[in-house]
């Protein structure tokens, strides 16, 4: 399966965001692109960098503007597409949603980001209540897909479930990057780690993978701090975690990569982990923690 890769930097205009963004697409989609992944919430600038209601405007319900707008690009490219959008659900309730679009422009499916986190600089807790559709892989023309958002990715349980219940291949739009005043060593460490723990998931799971980030310097809004740099470097994996792509950590990109989902049988009577999990000693992994 070719899989397009759109990495770019977002804007406050979101009519403008979405014109690039279909513009990649149908780059991706010249060059054979099959998928495209798009990153987390790539309508607008990261507003989670603060607290503030007046953001709650960004949102849209699922069947607004943004999936017409995107169900048309799938269509007219020919493509399936995963979108991400800031969910509407009902007043007062919002997620951070993933949607697959079917290359005919049908919604194949969602998935609500479960892994809400709430740091300095990302109050995604402010604004997201967290996915209560567990996780369940998205079938569609290309295969089954288990997408996941963001902070999800470090977290082995989502993407063993995906796994357990058919994913064809493992799927993370995200944003995430740097505090500006990380020093470089730090910076280093933290793109490394979400490389290998993702890296990682493939590896347990014997299927490939796929992370979109966004690249660019967005600024904080409050000025408590001096923004995110966004480490793009968005990728694509094997199932032996082996890398068959990585974009750059700054610049905006557009990338098909040649993924072969056929890999996955001849690795896993390699390593069977499937076969060999204890499934009856791991019931404390549903406590918070196991005393």
């Amino acid at each position: 399966m070719k899989v397009g890769i759109v990495q770019l930097s977002c804007k406050a205009d979101k009519q403008a965001n979405r014109r690039r963004i279909a513009a990649a697409v149908a780059d991706a989609a010249r060059q054979g692109a099959q998928l495209v992944v798009l990153e987390e919430l790539h309508d607008s600038l990261y507003f989670c960098q603060t607290e503030d209601v007046s953001n709650f405007q960004l949102a849209e319900a699922l069947d607004g503007e943004g999936t017409r707008f995107y169900s048309e690009v799938a269509r007219r490219e020919g493509v399936v597409l995963v979108t991400s959008q800031f969910e509407r659900r009902a007043a007062g309730l919002y997620h951070n949603t993933a949607l697959v679009l079917e290359r005919d422009g049908t919604v194949a499916g969602i998935y609500r980001k479960s892994h809400i986190p709430d740091d300095p600089a990302y109050y995604e807790k402010f604004y997201f209540t967290p996915g209560d559709l567990g996780f369940h892989p998205i079938p569609t023309s290309v295969g089954s897909l288990g997408v996941q958002v963001c902070w999800d990715q470090w977290y082995p349980e989502g993407a063993r479930l995906m796994a357990l219940r058919g994913a064809d291949i493992l799927l993370y739009p995200t944003a995430i990057g740097y505090e500006s005043t990380d020093p470089l060593e730090e910076r280093q460490r933290q793109r490394e780690a979400w490389l290998t723990v993702q890296r990682g998931h493939a590896i347990a799971n014997g299927l490939p993978l796929v992370a979109v980030n966004r690249v660019g310097r967005e600024p904080d809004p409050s000025g408590q701090t001096q923004g995110i740099e966004f480490w793009g470097s968005s990728f694509a994996c094997g199932q032996q975690g082996e890398m068959l792509f990585q974009a750059s950590e700054r610049d905006e990109q557009v990338a098909v990569v040649d993924i072969d989902l056929g890999r996955t049988e001849t690795v896993r009577r390699w390593w069977p982990f499937l076969r060999d999990r204890r499934i009856d000693q791991y019931q404390p992994l549903t406590r918070r923690f196991a005393d």
